[in-house]
Order: C-alpha cells, then sequence, then structure tokens
C-alpha cells in the first residue's frame, strides 16, 4: 500500500508543480492591469480633488503662484456665501433643476414607452413610414430646430417660466428608438396571455410590458436626468429672471468678463455635481443592461 501511495504522489507532483508554476504565470499580468486600473482612477479622481480643493479655499490661495496642495484653513464659508447669494441664489438653481429634470424624466419615459410600443406591437399601414420620419429628424441638428422652438415657446407665452424651459424637451425621439427596439423583443406569449385575459392594447402596455421595462425605463432615466441636469443654453435664453435661473446658469453668474469668483464658482461646481454622482453611482449598472436589452447590440 505504501508503495502504491508513493508512486500516486510521485505521479502527481509533477502536475502540482506545473500547476503551482503556472498560477505564478499570471502575476506580472496581474500587477500590470491592477496598475494601470490604480493610474486611471488616480486620473479620474484628480478633478474632483481640484474642485473640492478649490471651493475650500480663499482668492488668493487659488491664484497664487505656487502650487498648494491643500490650504491653510477650511473656508466653509464659501458654502455659506454660495446659498445666500441675493443676486444668484444656489439653492433656487438646485430647486429648478431638479423639478426640471425630474418632470422631464417622467415625461420623456411615459411618452416614449407609449410611441415605441405603437410602433413595435400595433399593426396600422403607415407603421413603417412613421418610424423612418422619426429617424430622419434625429439627424437634423439640434441648432436648426432652436429658433422655431422659442418661437413656438414664445407664441405660447411661456418666455420666462419653468414651463416654457420643460416642455419641449417631454418627447425624446431617441428614447422612442430605443424603447421599440426593445418592445420588438418583448415575448408575443406575454400579450397572448393578456388578451386572454381580456386586455386591450392599453391595458396589455400598462399593465404588462410597461412593468417589465423597468431596466430600459432606469437607465434611460439616467441619461435623460444627467443631459437635463447639464443643459445650459435653453434654459438660459427663455428664463431671463433669476428666479428660473437653473444650476448651471447661476454658476455662469461667477464668470463675468469683469470678475470671476473662483471659489464660488468651484464650491458651486462641487455642489451641482453631487446629485450627478449620486445618481449615476446607485444606477450605472441599470445604463449598460438597458442598451444591452434594446437590441441594438445584436
Amino acid at each position: 500500500m505504501s508503495i502504491v501511495t508513493s508512486k500516486t504522489e510521485q505521479s502527481r507532483a509533477p502536475g502540482y508543480v506545473v500547476a503551482k508554476r503556472s498560477s505564478w504565470q499570471g502575476y506580472p499580468a496581474k500587477i500590470v492591469i491592477y496598475g494601470l486600473l490604480i493610474f486611471m482612477s488616480i486620473l479620474f479622481l484628480i478633478p474632483f480633488y481640484i474642485i473640492i480643493r478649490n471651493g475650500l479655499m480663499s482668492q488668493p490661495e487659488i491664484t497664487a503662484p505656487d502650487w498648494i496642495w491643500l490650504p491653510s484653513s477650511l473656508h466653509f464659508e464659501n458654502l455659506d456665501k454660495l446659498f445666500n447669494d441675493p443676486l444668484a441664489s444656489m439653492a433656487v438653481g438646485l430647486r429648478n433643476s431638479l423639478l426640471i429634470a425630474v418632470t422631464q424624466v417622467f415625461g420623456q419615459m411615459l411618452f416614449a414607452s407609449m410611441a415605441g410600443y405603437g410602433l413595435a406591437r400595433i399593426p396600422y399601414k403607415y407603421s413603417n413610414i412613421v418610424f423612418y420620419i422619426f429617424l430622419i429628424t434625429l439627424m437634423i441638428p439640434g441648432a436648426v430646430t432652436f429658433v422655431p422652438k422659442y418661437v413656438i415657446v414664445s407664441y405660447m407665452g411661456l418666455v420666462n417660466t419653468l414651463q416654457g424651459i420643460i416642455l419641449p424637451d417631454l418627447f425624446n425621439v431617441f428614447a422612442v428608438f430605443l424603447f421599440r427596439q426593445f418592445y420588438l423583443n418583448f415575448p408575443r406569449e406575454l400579450e397572448e396571455a393578456g388578451r386572454v385575459d381580456g386586455l386591450n392594447y392599453w391595458g396589455i402596455y400598462w399593465r404588462l410590458l410597461l412593468p417589465n421595462s423597468r431596466t430600459i425605463l432606469i437607465s434611460l432615466g439616467v441619461l435623460t436626468f444627467i443631459n437635463s441636469w447639464n443643459s445650459f443654453i435653453w434654459p438660459l435664453v427663455i428664463g431671463h429672471d433669476s428666479s428660473t435661473w437653473t444650476v448651471q446658469i447661476v454658476l455662469s453668474t461667477f464668470l463675468t468678463a469683469q470678475t470671476i469668483n473662483l471659489p464660488a464658482l468651484f464650491m458651486g461646481a462641487a455642489v451641482g455635481i453631487l446629485p450627478l454622482l449620486i445618481v449615476f453611482l446607485v444606477l450605472q449598472r441599470y445604463i449598460v443592461q438597458g442598451v444591452a436589452r434594446s437590441g441594438i447590440t445584436g
């Protein structure tokens, strides 16, 4: 028995050594990969470090010729001045940006999902023609429709109102395209089961398709929220009064031809980017899943 055991151990020994050596062979590659990831992470975090550093410094320290890694004293009064500025309050900008972004997210998701379901599942004679017209509108630059859109909003009497900022972007053709692709791949068996239960097209959409579209709803909602939050030109043209200013417009008031309020500008940037970071970090995995399930990737 001992002889057999020793032979078995000898027969396994070379394989064990080879396996051990092969595991060590992957370490240099892992070191290089993790080193690159750490380096890229540091590069990604540098802008955030500069924003927070400058937001907590004074104007002379920011404009000093010598680089200062950390402020000598933390100027938290910059945050207090930011929210108590009588000319451009960041609190008003955050409130308006949040209201506009949330309204546009819910509006675009509702209307785009309805249009996408109609193009994908409701048969009618000119469905393909309507879909091609939608695709053609994607090729029209936004600068071409900017003036006509302003004329329509002005004719409706919505200039200098939040409604004038919100309404033109409640419908998005790209979101319709994504929903159509998603609903084309939706199992027809579920729809047939709904029809057996007596559901019409609206009931199938509202009770079957929409509850099962959570991934694409969240992914498109995140992208819509980010685009709406970062919008600048349209809110600037429509919102003349400071009560309708968004975060981006409030930030622009700190950068003028006469003066540049760097502490307020960087502190405002830190406050303005915080909601985007929270939304993106919490829901980032749904962005890739939603695009993949929409059918674009294959």
